[in-house]
């Protein structure tokens, strides 16, 4: 197999495994008015039909009414979820700044 089709292919792979990994941003109030950031895993079953914790991103917040939700799966979920994606289990981060 020639080397540029061994790095093609090895691209496909890395892109398809990296088509998952999304952020999403969801500004409460004016958005964070400081540095501090609270985080928490988000498990789920069935491939992230069924969630299996419950994180309340308002408790996170401690009552402050300006700041940042954001849920993405960084890095640690990916190797996380290489291990439990056979028993359909999954997690994403959840980070709240304030």
């Amino acid at each position: 197999m020639s080397r540029v089709l061994k790095v093609s292919v090895l691209f496909v792979v890395i892109a398809l495994f990296l088509a998952g990994c999304v952020t999403n941003e969801h500004i409460v109030g004016d958005g964070p008015q400081g540095s501090t950031t609270v985080e928490a895993q988000q498990w789920y079953v069935l491939w992230g039909l069924v969630p299996l914790n419950d994180v309340d991103t308002y408790a996170m917040a401690d009552g402050s009414e300006d700041y940042l939700i954001t849920t993405e799966q960084d890095v640690l979920d990916v190797v996380i979820n290489i291990f439990t994606n056979v028993a359909t289990v999954q997690t994403r981060s959840v980070n709240v700044t304030k």
